[in-house]
């Protein structure tokens, strides 16, 4: 199959993904808080939500936090701390209704938690760090893809049974090099290696994570949002647990 027919037959895939591309680009080289937690909120808000549908939950209330979260991190210097603060607010309530539903706490940890910390990382690190967090989560994926296609043979997890072994060590590989050399910029080498790795590992167990609960779920897509990709969770998976990695080591040990 050439180029063309590839093409005409994920043409849907292609132009999102384009899409997908140059706005991450015009945010980049705006580089203003404002918009990139205007960008990084809309990807929040459709996460979310998917994450609501994923964990089976009905409680509507859930929005209405996750929509105040975001507003409040706008304003509030240290954003990640938000969700541990909402965490204490969430089990206060059902305490007082004495109708305490720990999977209602589900989408407070899993996307709200890790996209708090994203937007903490552009907060307290700027958008040069953001950019790597990006090229270490694209490259893993990436490098999984195509060295999985061309030499892989041993299934990586039963979970998500198309990554090979060979494809995740192979994307992890690349997305440590270039990340280190590209993470120079920042730290010293060996620091730069270090995160460059446990970032890129952190992503491929996001990606994993992701599968997980759609399995459990029972469906092919977090969402429909995206065409050709599926759901915002589908194309953010890597980033919500590698994002936390990457800040968590960056304030510790630079």
């Amino acid at each position: 199959m050439n180029f063309k027919e590839k093409f005409e037959k994920d043409k849907q895939r292609y132009i999102t993904g384009i899409a997908l591309v140059l706005a991450t680009l015009f945010v980049a080289l705006l580089d203003n808080f404002f918009i990139t937690w205007l960008f990084l909120g809309v990807a929040y808000i459709f996460a979310t939500h998917e994450s609501i549908k994923l964990f089976d939950l009905k409680s509507n209330i859930l929005y209405s936090f996750a929509f105040l979260i975001w507003i409040v991190a706008l304003f509030y210097p240290n954003p990640d701390d938000l969700s541990f603060l909402t965490i204490i607010i969430a089990l206060s309530i059902m305490l007082y209704e004495k109708k305490v539903d720990f999977k209602l706490l589900y989408p407070l940890l899993y996307p709200i938690t890790p996209f708090l910390f994203i937007l903490a990382l552009y907060h307290d690190f700027g958008m040069g760090i953001l950019i790597w967090l990006v090229i270490v989560v694209v490259l893993t994926d990436s490098g999984a893809y195509f060295v999985g296609k061309s030499i892989g043979k041993r299934k990586f997890s039963s979970i998500s049974p198309n990554k090979t072994i060979e494809g995740v060590v192979g994307g992890v590989v690349l997305a440590t090099l270039v990340g280190l050399f590209y993470g120079l910029n920042f730290v010293g080498f060996f620091l730069s290696f270090f995160i460059s790795l446990l970032t890129s590992l952190s992503s491929v167990y996001g990606d994993l994570f992701e599968s997980y609960l759609k399995r459990e779920a029972g469906v092919k897509d977090s969402g429909n949002i995206l065409p050709g990709h599926g759901g915002v969770l589908d194309r953010v998976d890597g980033y919500l647990f590698a994002g936390v990695v990457m800040t968590i080591l960056l304030r510790g040990l630079a």
